[in-house]
């Protein structure tokens, strides 16, 4: 089995910590995971992880759109009801509410880390 590059290693344990009730885009995770700018190297990964132990499903598009979820945009959205995330169409409401931010280690606490 070939052993996973470092940068999908930190995208996955990213979003392992997503708690339930919660959402991150591509972009958080990618900034999260030390790449900023790999929105798209994000999407590709949760595209292709069959771990059962890691919630790809927490992870949406920009602005709150579902986004993929091989090819189940309708399985992504139910498992996000069940959670409790508010989702009209396809998009999540509430991204305020709902975005997560891992806690950093500064005097400061973003207001979406303390939820």
């Amino acid at each position: 089995m070939k052993k996973p590059a470092p940068f999908s290693t930190r995208v996955l344990s990213v979003v392992r910590r997503i708690p339930p009730g919660r959402v991150a885009t591509y972009g958080d995770v990618a900034a999260f995971a030390g790449k900023p700018r790999a929105s798209r190297a994000v999407g590709n990964i949760m595209r292709g992880c069959r771990r059962q132990d890691v919630p790809c499903h927490r992870v949406i598009a920009a602005g709150g759109r579902l986004g993929g979820y091989g090819g189940s945009e309708m399985l992504k959205r139910s498992l996000l009801v069940a959670e409790g995330v508010s989702v009209e169409g396809t998009r999540v409401r509430e991204m305020d509410r709902v975005r997560w931010a891992p806690l950093r280690k500064t005097s400061k606490t973003p207001k979406t880390a303390a939820r």
